[in-house]
Parts: C-alpha cells; structure tokens; sequence
C-alpha cells in the first residue's frame, strides 16, 4: 500500500502505478449472496449444475460483483492521510472484457490519472484493472473517481 501524508503528495503522484493487490478467491457463496442482494439470480451466476453445460462450463461472477470489490482493493493500493473522508464519487467508464469463473483467484492494479481541486474537494481518477489468475485479459477496468476532503475543509453548505 501506498500512503500519502496529503492530498498534495497524491497530486504530485498522477501517473503512478500501484499494486498489485493480494489474491482473492471467488467463491459460489460471494456470487449467490450477490444474486440475493442485486436480485439478479441469473442461471450461468448460480445454476451449478445448468453453468456446467453452459458457454463457460461453470457459474462465474455477476461483472457488478467484480466492480463492487474495487472499493476494498482500493483499501489495499492507497491511502491518504491529512483527510476529514474520502468517498466514492462515480466511475467514468468501465468495461468486463472477462468473465470470472467461480473458484478463479483475482487482484488488482491501480493507476493514478488524475487530481484535481473542485469546490467539494480533491477528485482522483485512479484507473483499476482486476487481473484473473493465469488469464491474459482482465475482469474488470474501470475509472473510479473519489472525492477527497481535506481536513477543516467545509463547502458552505452547512
């Protein structure tokens, strides 16, 4: 993990790489309790027996369930000090170039692209790969945007 004392320190860092991350497991209990939360109970995602027969000869992970671990890789590619918070802010653009089969092992890369002042506070762009074990494309790229407010920093809403 890469720790920055400021939002300046990660300023001075656009075009960094980070990572990778540790490995993680995608399990079956992962994809059906995402199925129950997402409401999306799709067969090739929680079908065993039917995925076996299918086009990817198993159940594989919803592609949202594979963006929704971005967050927590975050946690293990950067930290940033000197902050009141750091919130999720959106996502520029995202694509699923592979599918996740259940059982693979996945991890993830970070690259800084950008941070920008804003009346609401510093806006990073780090663009996220989640990498598949032995796999040559990847899972899951995205841009995440979050939004940094630095300590007695207020927007005059109150």
């Amino acid at each position: 993990m890469r720790t920055f004392a400021n939002v300046q320190e990660l300023k001075a860092a656009v075009g960094e790489k980070f990572g990778p991350t540790e490995w993680r497991t995608i399990t079956q209990e992962q994809v059906n309790l995402f199925a129950d939360a997402t409401d999306d109970h799709q067969w090739i995602h929680v079908d065993v027996e039917r995925a076996k027969e299918g086009p990817f000869g198993g159940t594989i992970a919803h592609g949202y369930l594979s963006l929704s671990l971005l967050p927590s890789f975050m946690f293990e590619l950067v930290r940033v000090d000197g902050i009141q918070m750091g919130v999720n802010y959106g996502l520029n653009k995202v694509r699923f170039p592979r599918p996740v089969p259940v059982g693979a092992r996945v991890r993830a890369l970070g690259e800084l692209s950008d941070v920008k002042g804003t009346p609401a506070g510093y806006l990073s762009n780090l663009k996220m790969t989640i990498e598949i074990e032995g796999e040559r494309r990847p899972a899951c790229i995205a841009e995440t945007l979050s939004l940094y407010i630095p300590e007695g920093f207020t927007t005059g809403n109150g």
